[in-house]
């Protein structure tokens, strides 16, 4: 019976996902692929429009990528689902690439309205399609 449930939540997206073989690994190659999503969106919203330094774009990258996976894809796209989830993981990475306009981590970066707003909206565009490719998870209770 567990493998019959294992096969109805895979969906078709891959490998079985089964306790321990896909948490550690499953996990890893998630953010790998998050982080190149985020990296990308950079690129375009700070690299191409405001002309921010590599280190700069690669930096709030990775910050967005590990807050968002923490907040969005482990709090709220459990709860709320994939829509709330994006939209959260767009507004959260738009207020972090803000915060980054002050230097926290490196050179302050140069940020406009727009580049932030597109930055946002790309997020939460691939983040959409990103959490249609994590499985969904277990419901707890009856």
């Amino acid at each position: 019976m567990n493998n019959e449930v294992e096969r109805q939540g895979d969906r078709g997206r891959g490998a079985v996902q089964s306790g321990r073989q896909a948490g550690l690994g499953g996990m890893v190659v998630a953010l790998v692929v998050k982080y190149i999503l985020t990296a990308v969106v950079a690129w375009i919203a700070f690299g191409l429009l405001t002309r921010n330094s590599w280190a700069q774009i690669l930096t709030l990258a990775l910050v967005v990528t590990l807050v968002n996976y923490l907040i969005a894809d482990m709090l709220v796209f459990r709860v709320a689902g994939n829509v709330v989830a994006a939209v959260v993981d767009g507004a959260v990475a738009a207020f972090l690439a803000w915060l980054m306009t002050m230097g926290l981590l490196v050179r302050a970066m140069t940020v406009t309205t727009t580049a932030l707003g597109v930055f946002g909206v790309l997020v939460a565009v691939g983040e959409y399609f990103f959490h249609l490719y994590l499985p969904k998870p277990e419901k707890v209770g009856p």
